[in-house]
Parts: C-alpha cells; structure tokens; sequence
C-alpha cells in the first residue's frame, strides 16, 4: 500500500521550466538531487517510472546493462502517445539492445568516425559561411533558425546521408512532428511513413546512381544480407531527423546564451582557435538540449543509492539534471566557457552515446566563431519572455530567434 500511495502521489514528469531562467533545468530538479536523488515520478498517461537527476548514479545507470532501451517492453517510460507509437512501429537502433545494437551501430561508425568528420571541417566551414551572408542580406530582424541553424545542418547531414538539399523543407516540416512530445499517434506515424516513403524512393534511386553517401553504403549491406530494406528505412529516418534537428537546436539556442553572456562571448572570441572546442563542451552541458532524459526500463532488480529499481519498471536518466550537479560541476549554474566540461551526459552514456557527436561538435565549433566575427554587433530582436521556446519538442531550443546588428 506503501508503493501504491507513493506512485500516487508522485509528481507528474516533465516538470514545467521557470521560463525566466530558460537555459536552466526545472527548479524542482535541483531539490530532488539534493534530497531525493531516485524518486517516483508519473508521465503523462500515468505510467509510474523511475527519475535519475544526481550524476553519478545517471552515469552507473546509463552503463548498466541490466537497463533496457528496448520501447516495445511493458512499462518503458514512452515521452508521450505519438512518439511512443512511431518508436514501436519504425524500430530503430536507438531502441535495441546489444547484441543487436551494437551489429547496427557498427553498420554506421565509418561515417561518423572522428577522423572522418574532421577531415569534412572545411565543407562545414563553407556551408557556414554561406549561411551568414544569406543571413545578413535579409531585412533586419532576421531569424537565425532559419537562415543559419536549419541549413547548415541540413546540408551536412543531407550530403553525408545522400539526400537531396532541396528537399529540406519537406524534412525539417516531417521532423517538427517526429520530435513533438505531444503529437498524436495518428500525426506521428503520418509523418514517419511519409519519411519511409521518401528514402524508399532514394535508396531506390541511390541502386543506379551510388556515391560515397550513407544509402549507398547501406544498399551494399542490403545486398550482402546484413540488413533489410525496412532497417535500413527506419536507420535513414532516424539519421536525417537526428542529424539536423538537435544541433540546429543547439546553434541557436548556444547563440541565445552567448548573447546573454557578453562576458563569456567576448573570451571566447578573444581566440577562437583554440577556445571554441572547449566552450562547446560547456555550452553543451550548461544547455543540455536533450532535456527529457535518456529512458530505459528495468530487466532485472537494481539497487542504488538505498532505491530498488524492480524488473518491468521505468527508468529516466536525467541527464539536464546531472549536468547541474555539483558534485561533477563546481558552480553548475554558472556558464563558465572555461571549464573543462568534457565529462558531461549531454550525449548520454554507456553503448547508447550519440552516434553523431562528432559531427555535432565540429558544426559548432564552427558556427559559433564564424557567427560571431561576421556579427560582431549581433544581439536578440526580442526579451527573453517575447521568445518561442520549444519546451515540449524533444530537443530543447527556439522555434525562431530574430536578430539584428
């Protein structure tokens, strides 16, 4: 009766932000890392689960192979209707567990290795500089989601998939739906299938026409067995949403928080060079995009930190919340651009970090500097409580971001 009265009682998750301080976690985060750091939480359909918010017990968690990633098992804390039933529906392998993940996963690492990204630093580069002089022709205020974040990544991840860039509208308009917690299931599967429709089409076209792209290198595991034509649809559609959309985020809300930090902005433009990689590890964990956790649900029976996570219950590894602990962070509520923050769970832990990271790092690096020298004067067309947030998206960030200079 105990449990039952507890889950009753338990708040309801995700918890509302205070939007006067919008690049913060909900307060109420910080009060169950210091008092209750494995509580009981209720998500929007009731489901009972598990919320994870102090860092060391994210990161145990996230490593244990005892949690599951696998959404089809009864009692996986789903972020809503829509999202829920295109996970199930178009399995992907974001949504398995090794073996299987790992055999997947592998499929892709060449085309995400460090080296390789790397070595694409001066096309990232062009692909920049040609969005902030398209930025700077357009009447003032102009917004910054739309003619920098958006297409910088949707070239890039459009030339390393093999997809047109002229189909961008079509993909970022399906991918709003896609990371929507609170699209229906009818509306999110509409725009999965959409999307398996489209690279069907593709990867059809990609047969007669190869190149050094993602579709062509999975039409040639096609081939050999290793991976269906179903796999390799839902592997696209996962690559191209995840591919833009979060560091689009990313760019625009890092450049939000830099605008508000003049301070930390002016270091960091004092060099660069040799600043930006390290200034992105921090504005990566001090943003923490990916704000509704890394969710897992229970295969066996877990202790930690005097809490019993039963088989068939949900987890959600707070990963914002973890990034403001400061036990990992001195100072967690400070952006200190300085910082070595390279520890931080922005890309999750254990065998389900972000296969992307690289890529993501290298286009921020980037952007910022390149925004910045060309923009000395830039700054917000609007207060912060005049800005669209996305605070039910999946991805934390600005639906538009007017600027001027």
């Amino acid at each position: 009766m105990t449990e039952v009265a507890e889950v009753a009682e338990s708040p309801i998750y995700p918890f509302s932000r205070d939007m006067r301080c919008p690049f913060a976690p909900p307060s109420a985060m910080s009060g169950l890392r210091r008092d209750d750091p494995i509580s009981r939480v209720r998500l929007w359909d009731g489901t009972p689960a598990w919320l994870v918010t102090r860092y060391d017990d994210v990161r145990t968690l996230l490593a244990d192979p005892r949690l599951s990633s696998d959404v089809s098992k009864p009692g996986y804390p789903h972020l809503g209707a829509g999202v829920g039933a295109a996970q199930k529906t178009f399995r992907t392998f974001l949504n398995m567990d090794d073996p299987e993940h790992a055999r997947h996963r592998r499929m892709l690492t060449r085309a995400f290795m460090v080296k390789r990204i790397e070595a694409l630093r001066p096309r990232i580069q062009e692909h920049a500089d040609a969005a902030v002089e398209e930025l700077a022709s357009r009447p003032q205020p102009a917004d910054l989601v739309a003619a920098v974040a958006l297409p910088v990544t949707s070239n890039m991840i459009a030339e390393l998939l093999g997809v047109p860039y002229e189909d961008h509208e079509f993909f970022q308009e399906r991918t709003v739906v896609l990371g929507s917690g609170s699209a229906d299931v009818e509306e999110s599967l509409r725009a999965s299938e959409e999307v398996q429709d489209f690279f069907r089409t593709l990867v059809e076209h990609k047969r007669t026409h190869p190149g050094p792209d993602v579709i062509s290198h999975l039409n040639s595991l096609q081939d050999d067995g290793e991976i269906t034509l179903t796999e390799t649809l839902n592997t696209l559609r996962l690559l191209l949403a995840a591919g833009h959309d979060t560091t689009a985020s990313m760019i625009a809300l890092g450049t939000l928080a830099l605008l508000q930090h003049p301070d930390q902005l002016a270091w960091l433009m004092a060099d660069p060079g040799a600043r930006a990689a390290g200034a992105v590890e921090e504005l990566l964990r001090y943003l923490t995009i990916s704000h509704f956790g890394r969710r897992r649900i229970a295969t066996a029976d877990i202790e930690i930190a005097g809490r019993v996570i039963r088989a068939g219950e949900g987890v959600i590894a707070a990963n914002d919340s973890a990034n403001r602990d400061a036990d990992a962070f001195p100072d967690p509520d400070v952006l200190d651009l300085g910082r070595d923050a390279r520890h931080h769970l922005t890309f999750g832990f254990g065998t389900h970090q972000c296969l992307g990271q690289p890529l993501a790092r290298v286009e921020l690096q980037v952007v910022y500097p390149t925004l910045f020298r060309r923009f000395p004067d830039l700054r917000a067309a609007e207060p912060l409580d005049a800005l669209r947030f996305k605070q039910t998206s999946v991805f934390y960030g600005l639906h538009d971001l007017p600027v001027t200079w």
